[in-house]
């Protein structure tokens, strides 16, 4: 009688393990999906990851670089979709390739076609004092209309500035929503904006007014409204609105904005006497 013996497969962990970073800046959401080798005592780039050859950026299949809205990268537009990630990296710079070909495994050696582009940007590496031992895609320094992408591995950083169109989005529901039976609330939100992005103070201010004036005293609308009027350098009507707003924090026990307005009510102070000198 024979016995059939099966070979049973031992599955096991991966040298260089799967991440994925979602990031939203504004209304776009970015996603990287990529393999996080390890310098294991290795010396990097110049060896491990030759100059002036093509890199994955990472390891294993190749980078995916998704984004939900159309995005500008270094003034080139990037539509909305899949991206391949590549490098070539050298001594002095690098060339970073958003590729339109994400069918290749890994970094496509003889198959890569340059024509595939979306585009090439040349990047000067930076010096990283700390060391990273796994190569780490993140983002930061993240606002409502750009972030830059950091490459990290060993002591080697490469920062890709993104920049995405909230503004104009932004405006456009501004005015969609005051024109359309606006609450307190929309013209709260639409005079913070403002605010935060330091533009259209008036226009700001008339918001705040017309917010207090339908859905009464609070202390974040009083709070961002002497922060507008201190931008218009009215600081003593600033002061008032701080101090109003530090009252109605108290009442509800919002110790964090009764510090902001004290601190601002003496900041502003100051600047009354160095105005009126």
């Amino acid at each position: 009688m024979c016995s059939t013996v099966l070979a049973a497969q031992i599955e096991i962990p991966v040298a260089s393990p799967f991440s994925k970073v979602e990031q939203d800046v504004g209304f776009t959401k970015i996603t990287v999906a990529y393999s996080r080798p390890g310098a294991k005592g290795r010396k990097i780039f110049g060896s491990l990851v030759p100059y002036g050859r093509i890199w994955r950026v990472g390891a294993n299949e190749s980078t995916k670089f998704t984004v939900d809205s159309d995005i500008s990268v270094m003034g080139n537009y990037l539509p909305k979709g899949t991206y391949a990630l590549y490098a070539f990296p050298y001594e002095e710079y690098w060339e970073v390739v958003f590729h339109k070909n994400t069918e290749h495994w890994g970094d496509g050696r003889k198959a890569y076609d340059p024509a595939e582009d979306a585009f090439r940007i040349r990047i000067n590496p930076v010096n990283n004092s700390d060391y990273q031992e796994n190569f780490l895609i993140t983002f930061d320094e993240i606002d409502h209309n750009s972030s830059n992408m950091l490459w990290i591995w060993e002591h080697t950083l490469i920062k890709i500035p993104i920049a995405v169109d909230t503004d104009s989005k932004m405006m456009e529901g501004i005015a969609k929503g005051i024109k359309e039976n606006p609450t307190a609330q929309t013209y709260y939100e639409a005079a913070r904006y403002l605010q935060e992005q330091g533009k259209l103070y008036s226009r700001a201010l008339l918001y705040l007014n017309k917010a207090i004036e339908i859905g009464g005293d609070t202390y974040y609308f009083y709070r961002v409204k002497s922060l507008v009027e201190a931008a218009l350098e009215d600081y003593k009507s600033a002061i008032i609105s701080a101090q109003k707003s530090l009252e109605l924090a108290q009442k509800e026990d919002k110790d964090e904005f009764v510090r902001m307005n004290e601190q601002n009510i003496s900041l502003w102070k100051d600047k009354q006497i160095t105005t009126k000198q």
